[in-house]
This record gives structure tokens, C-alpha cells and sequence, in this order.
């Protein structure tokens, strides 16, 4: 039996669905990532699970208790949120311990569970300071501790890592991942960053005007999209329609109206080279010419026009992959097995 369960949850603001029927579910101790552009309705499902909106139907169970009209505070459920909500005039310890205080714990006793989460945060040393003598990494990982001190049944984190820098936003989203498989905590991130949840997750959620697009591990999320949406949002997979091929590409193609193909997947072979090493398990996509091209960290990026189609392909960034410039002439080439068929969303 799944730990949490969001059953055909439905949420209407003024007219218009926000969370269309969706339903899924959660094992205990579970890295869950609810992915998706802004708008898509994410966040709204994460405040419904911490009960800060009602839904308008459909039910949330928690270890086999239904907390779908309970109030916040009846849930077990912590949040961070994507401002730190620290409180200015407390210092660290006092912050971490505040929600014990709220429910009359002496000072004896939440003393050392608040000495535990900031051990565990990494802050010792640092308990007496305030916010504002925080950098945002520390204030972020204060805002975890809160919530995690009262030792919820479920840790919600709505985009917590999106005010921060992109070094020290990688370097935090390791800590909190290695904090929660220390606890076993099941957690739900909300995140519109693809490399974050495929980074952290043990499951994605994929969402899209309220609609749940797909859930699967973050390796069938990248490699198996299962709509053009997902496709498109998650590694920047060509996209072609059925008409924008020649019949001899359809030839070698699994049939469908709908293909993805991963940039990474696509050979370039400059048209005055041989293409000898390209068997029967390649299929060729046709002659191009180089119409742009763009360094991506360690991979160059090539956008190429090959006719009707503009074809996205993906190479390291080593000496080999600078030839190919702009402008020049170039033969693709694809393995049969990596062009995937895709189905619409009903």
C-alpha cells in the first residue's frame, strides 16, 4: 500500500480547472518531484496537500488516513516555502525551535532536537546569529530545519532553492537530498528546473496547465517521453510531425504521427567525409547545412536545416565538434532504435 495518495484531486479558481483529476501516489520515504512550467499547477497541489486550500473534489491520504478536510495544523505535514519566512529578530536556534515552543515544549526538551537539526544542517557555531548575518544557502537550510524539527509525516518544498544563485542552488539541492535519505523522509520538491528534478528525484510528476503529462523515474522521464509536452520540456528532444518527413525517413521510421529524438542521439558527419561507419541499424536523416551553433558548458549545440525540418543535435565540446562551423554542409545520421513514436494526450 502507497504512503501518500492524491486521488482524482480537482481544484476550480474562479472558472478555471488549475488541478485537472490528478492522481498519483507516493511510497513511504519516497523522493517525489512535481516538474512543470510556471502556472501549471504544482505549487497549487503542493499548498492542497499542506491544507492551505481546500480542493474541490478528490481526497489526499496519508499513511491510510484521509487529511483531505483536516486543518493544517491535524496533518503532520511540513513546508518550506520558496521565501525563507525566517523570522528577522530570532536567531538561529530560536527560529529552528519556534513551532516546538508554539506547542508548549519546554526549553529542557526541544533543546537538544533543535541542536540536532542545526548538527544536521551543517550550521554549529552559528546558532546565535540572525537571518541577516545568513548567507541565502544557510538562511534555506535554517527554513529546512524548521519544518524538519517537529519531525513531520511528509516534507512539501515549493521551489525552495530558486532565489539562490546557480553554484550554490547545485551545491544545496545535494544537501537537502542527502538530509532526506537520512531521515527516510518522504518529501514532494516542486521545481520548474529539469535538471534539478533529474538530479534529485527517485520519481517526476510532469505537469502542463494542470494536467499530470507523466510520472516514471527520471530515466523514463528523459529517455521514454510520453507526449509531445514532455518531449519538449525535458532535454530538448526534436519534435516532427509525420508530414515534415520525406518518404524515404518514413521509410525507416516506426509508424506513428509523432516523433522524438534526442539531440545527443544524432551523428553529424561534415558531407565531405566518408560515412562508411553508419550500418543498417542508422538510419540517415538527410544533408543539411549548419545554420547556428552555441557552446553549452561541455556540449556544442548545432541547429541544423535539413529541408523542411530544424534538426537540434548535441556534441561535446572538444576540438573535434569546433570544425563543424556555421554554414557548413553536413550529412545526419540517427540509430533507428532512438526515434521514439509518441502519443498524444487524450
Amino acid at each position: 500500500m502507497s504512503y501518500i495518495h492524491i486521488d482524482t484531486v480537482r481544484k476550480t479558481y474562479e472558472a478555471q480547472m488549475v488541478l485537472k483529476d490528478i492522481d498519483f501516489k507516493i511510497e513511504e520515504g519516497e523522493f517525489l518531484t512535481m516538474l512543470g512550467p510556471s502556472g501549471c499547477g504544482k505549487s497549487t497541489l503542493l499548498r492542497a496537500i499542506a491544507g492551505l486550500i481546500p480542493i474541490d473534489s478528490g481526497s489526499i491520504i496519508v499513511g491510510g488516513r484521509n487529511i483531505t478536510h483536516l486543518s493544517p495544523k491535524e496533518r503532520q505535514v511540513g513546508m518550506v516555502f520558496q521565501s525563507y519566512a525566517l523570522f528577522p529578530n530570532m536567531s538561529v536556534f530560536e527560529n529552528i525551535a519556534f513551532g516546538l515552543k508554539m506547542e508548549k515544549m519546554t526549553k529542557r526538551d526541544y533543546t537538544p532536537l533543535v541542536e540536532e537539526m542545526i548538527a544536521l544542517i551543517d550550521l554549529r557555531g552559528k546558532e546565535n546569529q540572525y537571518p541577516a548575518q545568513l548567507s541565502g544557502g544557510q538562511q534555506q537550510r535554517v527554513a529546512l530545519a524548521r519544518a524538519l524539527v517537529k519531525r513531520p509525516k511528509v516534507l512539501l518544498l515549493d521551489e525552495p532553492l530558486s532565489a539562490l544563485d546557480a553554484k550554490i542552488r547545485r551545491h544545496l539541492r545535494h544537501q537537502i537530498r542527502d538530509i532526506q535519505r537520512k531521515l527516510k523522509m518522504t518529501t514532494i520538491f516542486v521545481t520548474h528546473d529539469q535538471e534539478e528534478a533529474l538530479t534529485i528525484s527517485d520519481r517526476i510528476v510532469v505537469m502542463n496547465n494542470g494536467v499530470m503529462e507523466q510520472q516514471g523515474t527520471p530515466a523514463e522521464i528523459y529517455t521514454a517521453p510520453a507526449t509531445e509536452f514532455v518531449a519538449k520540456f525535458i532535454g530538448s528532444y526534436n519534435v516532427w510531425r509525420k508530414e515534415e518527413l520525406s518518404k524515404s525517413q518514413l521509410a525507416q521510421m516506426p509508424s506513428g504521427e509523432l516523433y522524438a529524438v534526442r539531440p545527443e542521439s544524432i551523428r553529424i558527419v561534415p558531407a565531405e567525409e566518408e560515412d562508411g561507419l553508419f550500418d543498417a541499424t542508422w538510419m540517415r536523416l538527410g544533408e543539411g547545412r549548419v545554420e547556428r551553433s552555441m557552446i553549452l558548458g561541455n556540449v556544442m549545440r548545432y541547429f541544423i536545416r535539413v529541408q523542411a525540418m530544424q534538426v537540434i543535435v548535441d556534441r561535446l565540446h572538444d576540438q573535434d565538434t569546433r570544425r563543424v562551423g556555421e554554414g557548413t554542409n553536413v550529412r545526419l545520421f540517427l540509430p533507428v532504435e532512438d526515434c521514439r513514436v509518441l502519443n498524444a494526450l487524450a
